[in-house]
């Protein structure tokens, strides 16, 4: 049954044990875009009272909300009603139902058909009743268990990654701080990536609430919504989205809509690919380094070196074990699982993730860098090295697939001769029309193994 409705400005007793649900506190401030309309922080405040007020008292809500606007309401309302966002590695049903299993206190938060789950489920509503302007800003303890990240554990089970609201708020006000935020003030950001994963959190939605930037609701995947979503969106705009959409985006003859800031995560860019954005996009893109383990660690602006800077707070620290993150903005210390070599008190260079390096006839390599070279080559779209499972007695070889319309597995060996060593030559290279690449632009290893089973060439 819906929850009591709670008052907003009685959150926490003392500003100096709290931070605020969103900055600045101008009741007038646009925070969102809704049909193209500007949404006030008041306005955005009373959605999250009225929400707040039809909440189940649960522990835990299960926020699915596709519209991001939306989905940050359901934050901030489950905030105030001090309950647990959990967020999925994405919304298929055996996923979702395995975080419903483990968390049987828990319902479910949707503005589409609510999945079949064992648990709960309520709808956003279309109109909220009793909607209205409230001035007051809550105040949140920093304290708090605002959400649950998870990732894909060792057995294929989501893993749980849970983030206080004093860690979250410290880190986007770091990130804020290095992109300089303070002159983009009233930005708006538009996103290609889920808001349930810690990038597309951290960089649309909480980047937004802690540096008075206005959401864009809509999540746009192809091309022309992308340019279609800019073009709509005032400026000062910046584009939060990943290497394989700016690789797309570049493919079009399009002119491509000026924006302020290009941010991009989730697999390191080339500089050619990073200057060539820059230039399409007339502005300056920078990369952030992170994990959902640990959220944003660091930044660079790829067109001015291979090295990264860690935001404020962030402190690294390498033992026997690896490369370990901790500081304010990191929940807990954190191993991370990459290959990291520390250049300076807050800056490292990386060098693949730790399960990427390869060891083929005494030569070692990751598989980043041969991703690298392939993608490099002239007619190449899209394509990946892959290590298959060892099997006994055999000599197990590199796989690559490939989307390279108009070139042949032999050409494309033949550029690959070019540039990496023979070792390394994919046996088999398959060639496939697109790849499986989920909401992120990741290629999920299963997905792919499942298209070099189907056949190669």
């Amino acid at each position: 049954m819906p929850g009591e409705q709670l008052d907003p400005g009685r959150m926490a007793p003392s500003a100096a044990l709290a931070y605020p649900l969103l900055r600045p506190d101008r009741p007038d401030a646009v925070i969102a875009f809704r049909g193209r309309r500007p949404v006030s922080v008041a306005r955005f405040l009373g959605d999250v009272a009225a929400v707040s007020a039809l909440l189940p008292a649960r522990r835990h809500v299960l926020n699915l909300c596709a519209d991001r606007y939306r989905f940050a309401v359901g934050l901030a309302a489950a905030l105030c009603r001090e309950q647990i966002s959990l967020l999925p590695p994405s919304d298929t049903v055996g996923t979702l139902r395995a975080v419903a299993a483990d968390f049987a206190d828990s319902y479910c938060l949707s503005d589409a058909a609510p999945p079949s789950l064992p648990i709960p489920c309520l709808a956003y509503p279309e109109d909220l009743p009793d909607a209205r302007e409230v001035a007051v800003v809550p105040l949140v303890p920093v304290g708090q268990r605002a959400l649950i990240l998870f990732t894909s554990g060792s057995t294929g089970r989501p893993r749980p990654h849970a983030k206080s609201w004093g860690a979250l708020v410290r880190s986007a006000r770091a990130a804020g701080e290095r992109l300089g935020a303070d002159a983009l003030a009233n930005a708006t950001i538009v996103g290609t990536v889920p808001h349930q994963h810690s990038y597309g959190l951290e960089s649309t939605v909480l980047l937004a609430l802690q540096h008075g930037m206005a959401i864009e609701p809509e999540r746009p995947f192809y091309p022309g919504d992308i340019r279609a979503s800019l073009e709509a969106a005032p400026r000062p705009r910046i584009l939060v989205t990943t290497p394989i959409h700016i690789r797309t985006l570049l493919g079009e003859a399009d002119r491509l809509p000026t924006v302020d800031l290009l941010l991009s995560a989730t697999a390191p860019l080339s500089q050619p690919l990073a200057a060539e954005a820059e230039a399409r996009f007339r502005a300056p893109l920078l990369e952030i380094y992170g994990c959902s383990e640990a959220g944003q660690i660091a930044t660079r602006r790829t067109v001015e070196g291979a090295e990264w800077r860690c935001l404020a707070g962030v402190v690294l620290r390498q033992d026997e074990h690896g490369t370990w993150a901790s500081g304010a903005p990191v929940e807990t210390a954190t191993l991370l699982h990459d290959v990291i070599e520390l250049t300076g008190p807050d800056r490292f260079l990386l060098h693949g993730r730790t399960a990427d390096l390869v060891n083929i006839a005494g030569k070692r390599t990751s598989l980043a860098y041969l991703d690298h070279q392939l993608i490099s080559i002239p007619g190449v779209r899209d394509g990946v090295f892959i290590m298959p499972e060892e099997a006994d007695g055999c000599v197990t070889r590199l796989t690559a697939v490939v989307v390279a319309p108009g070139l042949s597995a032999a050409m494309i060996l033949r550029a690959l001769r070019q540039r990496i060593d023979a070792a390394f030559l994919p046996r088999p290279l398959v060639l496939v029309d697109a790849m499986p690449r989920n909401a992120l632009g990741k290629l999920p290893r299963e997905a792919v193994l499942r298209m070099v089973s189907g056949g190669s060439r």
